[in-house]
């Protein structure tokens, strides 16, 4: 650790009224046990745009040996709250010439699939690579779907996009407290009832662990659900083959990374669409 300037809130002054955190535009602020808190030194670039906004002076900015600054962490943290918390944010960088953060917080975005939320400032460019990333969450739709027939057609219970595990963005509004399945890709085509009985109300990740290349990739991005956009549980889905049970051990293994721990249930089906087990592990 190096000193740098940060925020310090004195406990005893403190209301804890909230007015420092709408006007934190890095999140770095949270009401614990009613008072306000520095949630992290990540999340504190030490530019004081809380300051002022205390009726009790209570905020102050001092130099002192912290943790570097982590412009990713805190795009990850605000991502999940909402394009206008991610414009205020990028505003703020902007307005204090802070450059290179400006640059990391946009390419965050872009690797994210993000659309550029500021479309009237050409200086942010957030999507790029292949459209088939770009992050899409059609959720709200399911208000309007009609009732599933047994005589009829079935309504698609999918309410994002992309849902392969490579491109998915683990902090994409749809897997914020989400029941998350993580499928392997077989199982969709075996089981006929694969939306209505197990999509349905949930976000959805898709992967082949004996296909699939960078699987170290999908351990960082399920422990990222985790901990990030705090997803609720994880039903990992897989074909009763023995290849496909390594979706399994990378989900635990993403588990053990993880500093929350959640639910993990285990659903192996098999080749006629049937379930064969379904565990808590």
């Amino acid at each position: 650790m190096a000193k740098r300037k940060i925020i310090s809130i004195d406990e005893e002054k403190c209301t804890g009224c909230g007015l420092c955190i709408p006007n934190c535009p890095e999140g770095a602020i949270k009401i614990i046990d009613d008072k306000a808190r520095l949630i992290s030194d990540l999340f504190c670039d030490g530019l004081g745009a809380c300051l002022g906004h205390c009726p009790e002076g209570a905020i102050t900015v001092e130099e002192r040996e912290a943790e570097p600054y982590d412009e990713r962490r805190v795009m990850a943290n605000i991502v999940m709250q909402g394009t206008n918390t991610v414009i205020e944010h990028l505003k703020h960088l902007k307005d204090h010439n802070e450059t290179e953060y400006l640059k990391t917080a946009t390419a965050y975005l872009a690797e994210q699939g993000i659309d550029n939320p500021l479309p009237e400032q050409k200086t942010y460019s957030f999507h790029s690579g292949c459209p088939g990333s770009r992050i899409r969450d059609f959720s709200g739709d399911e208000e309007d779907m009609p009732g599933d027939s047994e005589t009829g057609s079935r309504s698609s219970r999918l309410k994002q996009w992309p849902v392969q595990l490579h491109l998915v963005s683990p902090v994409a509004p749809y897997f914020r407290k989400a029941d998350v399945l993580l499928a392997a890709d077989c199982t969709a085509f075996s089981i006929g009832d694969f939306h209505k009985e197990f999509l349905k109300g949930k976000a959805l990740a898709v992967a082949c662990p004996k296909l699939d290349q960078g699987l170290d990739t999908y351990i960082d991005k399920i422990s990222s659900m985790i901990d990030d956009a705090e997803i609720n549980t994880l039903t990992v889905m897989m074909m009763e083959v023995p290849c496909c049970f390594g979706l399994l051990n990378i989900a635990r293994e993403a588990v053990s990374r993880a500093g929350r721990k959640i639910p993990v249930k285990s659903l192996v089906v098999g080749l006629k669409g049937k379930i064969l087990e379904e565990t808590w592990v």
